[in-house]
């Protein structure tokens, strides 16, 4: 069964019913949070009912009480591999760094995890068609999810978008219109058609459900640590959806008593090239501003605006975070490292953590022995062409 309650505004607080499809608020726009009847969850399951209960699934899912529904659409995705980075760490500086490898997702990225939600949820409301504006990776997921589920998907996409990425969408059999410009030019398509066509817009935060596919990765986390938090989490940063997920996931462990009050220090990382929330941090602004002429080879840190950004700018805050941006030479270099001491050949966007660590344990911000956990959001072979190998 679903614990499921409802769905609350995170801006005013409004509840909506969650047994139809719901966007954003429709009083102020604020994202939309699911909620549980969580006493209700803590007298079901705790740390050692997850461990010694073989029958749960191998996959995220194996979350269930803490999920908006029983009947996923999976491909497997979820307990993605933490592993210890003990080469690169002292390359680095670090004693205790740790890897969570998200490209061993179906189609090889986190986007896996909130697509798998959302279209389980839109087939269990009866939607028919499905549209999302991508940057490369959340198309390829929701192609994926929507074959398996049945819906149709129509996918809008930069007309650069990787080749990897745009061959997936067409395998899948999803409806691909290709865009001049940017991720945010694409949105605006999806709205138009949306309005004109009746599909379902599942772009980031404008739906309540992708969002509860990514907490996933903070309860995985807690449980790989041993129930324990991170001292620091690093998270590239495009739309923002996994880290305000984690920090979702995090209270609602605390509201079940799987931890209590510490929280880790969250670190956004930003290409150079499309920074609006380092930008906005460094000013002390609430919302950031779009980025201009926003260009990278990580194809999904190239969001000129998130729509959540002022959850991301709050969290950061909240935690005593951060926000860093790295150069493109700083995130090839990167990938080779990465690859070379760690055997992980991850994409340009997961090797942009990488990056960041560097400079924050070089500048002092981080300390050797503290437990930092560097999300990879996607694996490496998608992008040979953007990355300009053999190299």
């Amino acid at each position: 069964m679903s614990y499921l309650l409802d769905l609350e505004c995170v801006r005013c607080g409004a509840r909506f019913p969650a047994d139809r499809p719901q966007t954003v608020c429709p009083q102020d726009g604020g994202c939309l949070f699911a909620r549980y009847d969580l006493a209700a969850v803590k007298r079901q399951v705790g740390p050692e009912v997850l461990a010694r209960d073989a029958t749960r699934p191998r996959s995220m899912w194996r979350y269930r009480e803490l999920m908006p529904s029983d009947q996923p659409v999976s491909l497997g995705e979820g307990l993605t591999p933490l592993l210890p980075a003990r080469r690169l760490g002292r390359a680095l500086g670090g004693e205790n760094l740790w890897l969570k490898d998200e490209g061993l997702n179906p189609t090889a990225s986190f986007k896996a995890r909130g697509l798998s939600c959302a279209v389980t949820m839109l087939r269990q409301f009866g939607v028919r068609a499905v549209a999302i504006p991508t940057a490369g990776n959340a198309g390829s997921a929701l192609a994926a999810y929507a074959a398996a589920a049945g819906l149709e998907a129509h996918i809008y996409a930069p007309a650069d978008v990787p080749k990897s990425n745009l061959a997936e969408y067409r395998y899948y059999g999803a409806h691909v219109t290709l865009v001049n410009g940017l991720i945010s030019d694409c949105g605006r398509q999806v709205q138009q058609a949306v309005k004109e066509k009746g599909w379902f817009d599942v772009s980031t935060m404008k739906e309540p459900f992708r969002v509860e596919g990514k907490k996933t990765m903070g309860l995985e986390v807690v449980e790989q640590l041993g129930w324990r938090v991170p001292d620091v989490i690093f998270y590239p940063t495009g739309g923002g959806v996994g880290l305000i997920g984690m920090w979702k996931a995090f209270e609602e462990m605390e509201q079940l008593g799987w931890i209590g009050t510490e929280r880790p220090r969250m670190v956004a990382v930003q290409a150079a090239g499309c920074a609006p929330v380092v930008r906005a941090f460094a000013a002390g602004a609430s919302r950031a501003t779009a980025w201009e002429n926003a260009a990278t080879v990580a194809a999904g840190l190239r969001v000129p605006k998130p729509y959540a950004d002022d959850l991301i700018l709050e969290i950061l805050r909240k935690s005593n975070g951060t926000a860093v941006a790295v150069s493109e030479d700083e995130v090839r270099q990167a990938v080779r490292d990465l690859a070379r001491t760690e055997g992980v050949f991850a994409a340009p966007e997961a090797a942009a953590a990488v990056a960041g660590a560097r400079q924050l344990y070089a500048g002092g911000w981080l300390r050797p022995k503290e437990t930092v956990v560097l999300y990879l959001t996607g694996g490496g072979l998608k992008y040979l062409e953007e990355l300009g190998l053999p190299a």
